[in-house]
């Protein structure tokens, strides 16, 4: 498979290679921001935004930024070949023979296109949906050089190839961020400004080369609750404490060409995407394409629900892409999910896509797309497919496809774009063969495996209480609670003994008595992309409040409720329907525009509801609608954490308990004394349509995205310097450089080489980066706590890690900081610490880390299954890297962390089929030897090697370097350095 190789290499080593000077080549993945769909005018945009000079400026005529000669492990010859032939090769468009014209309907043209049908090939009439997207791509740019008539056969024979894992080229249409990842990001750009300056070459070269659209949402906090002026304040306290961050993406999005950034308060990524972002087909200079994106957050996949090809990668591997870098992929496997039926009444989007994780997650799906397709596509909205597609990473996929439709169609309509838009939407699709139109009869698809589903079977659930895809149907949740106490401590479990689990932990709540128990319910968050995006749910909780303020049931005045919508939209159609007053009723007051609750900002609770959780040792619960709830994410005290749809976070704080079985058991007892059931609140799936027809219209969708585009005070008082090179303060506690590149010359170190190594960790499966890389509270006891003290930052001050990610040396403290994170090397004692192995002492991660690292010792990670799932966390990459972990050993990895781990330079191995750290003995009490070639030359991606200990033991392991770009990277000790080689080398 990689007979190709030396081609291969080059190929994907290089950057943007020089267009054509035909018009039709000049379309490159990278849209022309004078052409987004919609036809929004950037003109209007406060200094807030991109200027109109900047977004409108022309990319196609940039130089290459890499030179030939800058390739690697080519013998000079092939080089000195292929720079005679590079520009006969460029000159001419290999498939200007099929660019057609696309007419409009009353005459002119729409544009121009790469004909799939034109091709005449029966194979490209089989392929699914999603791989037609890669196939366009690889057409559209292909030069012979960066992406070869082999990579567009690969995808066309995708029925074969696919298989055989073969690499191909993908060059996505743009780049989104979010603010907790855009902040390392910018750093990481500015940081390689500096580099390239002190290597003699232009600065200036650092520039996104595709468009970048940044939104901050990640940094509001729920400090403020069940208050009318909670958004207000909080958002006061977030520029408070984000000000410097806040000020320095402002100065990126002056200081870089082509970075837009949405600023705080204006709604969270994945809906502001979805709504406003996403252009599902892009005109750039005449020229009609796929709208394709990558996002450096792992929810990114949410705008597949929209037809928009789009996953999250790591921060590291989209700064490459920004830079003109193309991104080198396995062609993927693709499920075949059909859907059937339609979903019965009362239940949620929620529920179905919960029930999708289970049973994609069951399949194994990593590493693959899922397509979904059937007659029960027609019977589910958009926001539903939407919210499908959000979860993808939950069920393990690289993306959750729904290809466009006659609903995706309705849905642009709704949300505000031009008829006209739409209209070359739906021609260039249908002319492509990338519409699908369930009035016509269907073409059979190859798909690499089948799954179906009948909707009319799923049934209203929830899952937890650690993982997302512990899915639980709600007429077994008390009892599989009850089971949780007994079980031993595990994803299940929390090992309660039976004489604790009555227990009653009475306390004083703003001078009335109040009560706890297990189960009880302290957090219930509306929060998240997941569902926050979808009308359907969001109105039904606002009909399930109303239906209890009516019977008179409250939720208790401890319970910390909460409501973040994903974009103004959902507060102007829930005030619409005037079902914003009960929602504030129950106190789930609207609290800000952002992730919140569901990324780990959910606020204190009250501390003398902490209190009686802490002294009384209770386990719990925070039931809320967003995706993730491993343990120690949501907050610090909470050991349960519970997914749910809206309408159900309503129905659990009203209940005040997860203990409950909703159908035998009343929620409370209302007004006339009756007991009131679940049943008696809950809407009809009938009634919900009528209230999301009358209340959800296309002008709130106008109106909100018009209204963004001005900035908010705050943040249009923000003042920034005009520097390109960024002033580094060495006394921020905010925004530090980072020392990637301290010392760096033009030389690739080579791989480098792991001997004796010590273990730092050794750990089970399912750790997450939220167990690498907390993004949440910092801890008043941590490394980076005390980092933080000895600056004088008071502990009212801390933020959260997520916020301080601008900041290597609070990230590098906080890797390994999450307070639940179980190792073995503690037998049994849970918290962030470890064995210094020569010492026997046990301290702080990062405290044994420095210690290893100050007396020159290497360290390696001993780990089960799925190391690294969760958020695309590149600080989960960074953080290890900076504590001197030369390799992780695993018996599997998440795709995206895998891959950023790669990108900071660190050897990813996993164990054999049935081995594992267990099996082989091992218990992170040796030292560890990795006979890994010291030449590039001479390793080869997925190659095996073999690991020996200092006791006697050996063992093979193959190593999860899946490319043989990744080998490139590695060579040069991370992706970033070898982007900086190749650019200074122009």
């Amino acid at each position: 498979m990689y007979k190709n190789a030396s081609s291969s290499i080059l190929r994907a080593a290089s950057s943007r290679s020089l267009r054509s000077s035909l018009t039709s080549s000049s379309a490159s993945a990278a849209a022309s921001p004078c052409s987004l769909v919609g036809q929004r005018s950037f003109a209007t945009y406060s200094p807030a935004f991109r200027s109109l000079a900047r977004w409108s400026h022309c990319l196609h005529s940039r130089p290459s930024p890499f030179r030939l000669s800058s390739q690697i492990r080519t013998a000079s010859p092939v080089l000195d070949r292929l720079e005679k032939n590079f520009s006969s090769m460029a000159s001419e468009h290999p498939f200007k023979g099929i660019l057609t014209t696309l007419p409009k309907p009353g005459g002119g043209e729409f544009g121009k296109f790469y004909s799939l049908p034109a091709l005449n090939d029966s194979r490209i009439d089989k392929l699914p949906y999603s791989i037609r997207i890669l196939l366009e791509s690889a057409i559209r740019n292909c030069d012979n050089f960066q992406v070869t008539k082999e990579d567009v056969e690969k995808i066309i024979d995708w029925e074969k190839t696919a298989p055989k894992q073969v690499e191909i080229p993908f060059k996505p249409a743009r780049v989104l961020l979010q603010d907790f990842t855009g902040v390392p990001a910018v750093v990481d750009l500015a940081c390689m400004r500096d580099a390239m300056n002190k290597l003699g070459s232009d600065s200036n070269k650092i520039n996104p080369l595709v468009p970048v659209d940044l939104v901050i949402d990640h940094s509001v906090q729920v400090d403020v609750a069940r208050s009318e002026n909670a958004v207000q304040a909080n958002m006061e306290l977030e520029f408070q404490r984000n000000k410097e961050r806040f000020a320095f993406l402002k100065w990126g999005s002056t200081a870089f060409h082509n970075m837009l950034v949405v600023p705080p308060g204006s709604g969270i990524v994945h809906q502001v995407n979805l709504e406003y972002l996403g252009r599902v087909v892009f005109n750039t200079q005449g020229v009609l394409y796929p709208d394709s994106v990558v996002g450096t957050d792992s929810h990114t996949t949410m705008i597949d629900g929209l037809g928009v090809a789009g996953w999250g990668v790591g921060g590291i591997e989209a700064e490459a892409t920004m830079l003109g870098q193309p991104m080198s992929m396995v062609l993927p496997g693709v499920v075949g999910f059909k859907l059937s039926g339609k979903m019965r009444n009362g239940v949620t989007a929620t529920d179905l896509v919960l029930t999708v994780t289970q049973i994609l997650r069951k399949h194994g799906v990593v590493g693959k797309f899922v397509e979904f397709y059937g007659d029960g596509m027609s019977g589910l909205s958009l926001a539903d497919r939407a919210t499908i597609a959000n979860m993808s990473p939950e069920y393990g996929a690289t993306m959750g496809f729904f290809p466009v439709d006659h609903v995706t169609l309705q849905y642009l309509k709704l949300t505000g774009r031009s008829d006209e838009t739409v209209a070359m939407i739906e021609a260039y699709l249908r002319a492509n063969n990338m519409f699908v139109d369930y009035s016509e009869p269907q073409q059979e698809r190859a798909y690499s495996s089948y799954l179906e589903l009948n909707l009319d079977n799923v049934e209203p659930c929830i899952s937890g209480p650690k993982r997302p895809h512990d899915r639980v149907p709600l007429k077994e949740m008390k009892a599989d609670w009850n089971s949780c106490l007994d079980n031993k401590v595990g994803f299940k479990g929390f090992a309660i003994p039976k004489k604790a689990q009555e227990k009653v932990a009475n306390f004083s709540f703003n001078g009335k008595p109040a009560e706890i128990k297990h189960g009880s319910v302290v957090i219930a968050a509306i929060t998240s992309c997941t569902n926050t995006s979808n009308p359907s749910v969001m109105l039904g909780a606002g009909l399930v409040a109303k239906k209890a303020c009516d019977l008179g049931l409250q939720v208790k005045p401890w319970i910390k409720t909460s409501l973040a919508p994903g974009s103004g939209v959902v507060t102007k159609y829930l005030l619409k329907s005037g079902l914003q007053e009960y929602l504030n009723q129950q106190g789930f007051n609207i609290v800000g525009y952002g992730c919140t609750t569901c990324i780990g900002n959910s606020g204190e609770i009250n501390e003398s509801v902490g209190v009686a959780i802490t002294e009384n040792d209770i386990v719990v619960a925070a039931v809320l609608s967003g995706n993730r709830n491993f343990e120690g994410r949501v907050h610090p005290l909470t050991r349960a954490n519970y997914l749910a749809s809206p309408p159900l976070v309503v129905a659990y704080a009203l209940a005040g308990t997860v203990n409950i079985d909703f159908e035998t058991e009343p929620i409370g007892t209302g007004k006339n004394g009756k007991e009131v059931f679940l049943r008696d609140i809950w809407p009809t799936t009938e009634e919900i349509a009528e209230v999301v027809q009358s209340s959800v219209l296309p002008d709130m969708f106008r109106a909100t995205y018009e209204s963004i585009t001005k900035g908010n005070p705050m943040w249009n008082e923000l003042s920034v310097p005009e520097n390109t090179l960024y002033s580094w303060d060495p006394k921020s506690t905010y925004i530090h450089e980072p020392p990637y590149f301290k010392d760096m010359t033009m030389d690739p170190p080579g791989p480098h080489s792991v001997k004796d190594a010590y273990c730092l960790l050794n750990f089970g499966d399912s750790i997450t980066t939220d167990h690498i890389s907390p993004a949440g509270n910092i801890q008043k006891d941590s490394p980076a706590a005390k980092y933080l003290m000895e600056r004088g930052v008071d502990r009212k001050d801390f933020n959260s890690y997520g916020s301080r990610r601008g900041n290597d040396e609070i990230m590098a403290r906080g890797t390994f900081a999450n307070i639940r994170i179980v190792n073995k090397l503690m037998n049994g004692e849970v918290g962030p610490k470890t064995v210094h192995i020569p010492s026997g002492e046990k301290l702080s991660v990062f405290d044994a880390a420095m210690r290893y690292k100050s007396s020159g010792e290497d360290t390696i990670i001993l780990a089960g299954a799925e190391y690294g799932s969760g958020s695309s966390r590149d600080w989960a990459a960074k953080g290890p890297m900076l504590q001197g972990v030369k390799a992780v050993i695993a018996k599997s990895f998440e795709r995206i962390h895998r891959s950023n781990l790669v990108g900071m330079g660190i050897i990813p191995l996993c164990f054999k089929s049935g081995e594992d750290a267990d099996s082989l003995g091992l218990t992170g009490h040796e030292r560890y030897t990795i006979h890994l070639p010291t030449d590039i030359s001479e390793i080869r991606p997925g190659q095996d090697v073999t690991v020996t200990t200092d006791n006697g033991k050996s063992f093979t392991c193959t190593v999860r370097f899946d490319t043989e770009v990744e080998l490139a990277y590695f060579n040069h000790g991370g992706i970033l350095p070898y982007v900086i080689r190749n650019l200074s080398k122009q």
